[in-house]
């Protein structure tokens, strides 16, 4: 074979492999459109999509259950957790009586760690403030937690 049956595509092996890779492209758009449709006639049909269920969420879950932060069962008496993700600590200073507060201290914007001995504890600076208004108990922080509502719906604690 000649340098100019290359350049000119005359050689016969080349004829055939570009005829074989024009037949593979072609059946593979074939496949293509075919997996599109759903009847003899070529018509295009549209997936409906996942179906919704009855509980009025339209993912199909729980939806007040996936907005609760806690159970109420999760908040001890006279203490609190700390969902830093959320934004919010939330305590119960007397049974049945939840609060919330902002999780960042107001003396040098840390985050507060823990609520432990009665107090929502900064472990920065050592500020301590009250599971039952937020206000200072131990500074440097002159400044009390800031209050965030919750709301219990059952067992449910959520942001309001």
């Amino acid at each position: 074979m000649s340098d100019e049956q290359v350049r000119n595509g005359t050689d016969p092996d080349v004829r055939t492999r570009r005829a074989l890779l024009t037949g593979a492209g072609a059946v593979g758009a074939a496949v293509a459109l075919a997996a599109c449709s759903d009847s003899a006639d070529g018509e295009t049909t549209v997936s409906p999509g996942p179906s919704l269920s009855d509980s009025g969420d339209p993912g199909g879950g729980d939806r007040e259950g996936a907005q609760s932060l806690a159970r109420t069962s999760d908040i001890p008496v006279g203490g609190g957790a700390v969902y830093p993700a959320q934004g919010v600590v939330i305590t119960q200073p007397s049974p049945g009586e939840f609060k919330g507060f902002d999780p960042i201290c107001p003396h040098q914007n840390c985050p507060v760690a823990n609520v432990d001995g009665g107090t929502i504890n900064c472990t920065c600076h050592g500020s301590k403030f009250s599971i039952e208004n937020g206000s200072v108990l131990t500074g440097p922080s002159t400044q009390p937690l800031a209050p965030r509502d919750v709301k219990v719906t059952g067992d449910r604690i959520s942001l309001a």
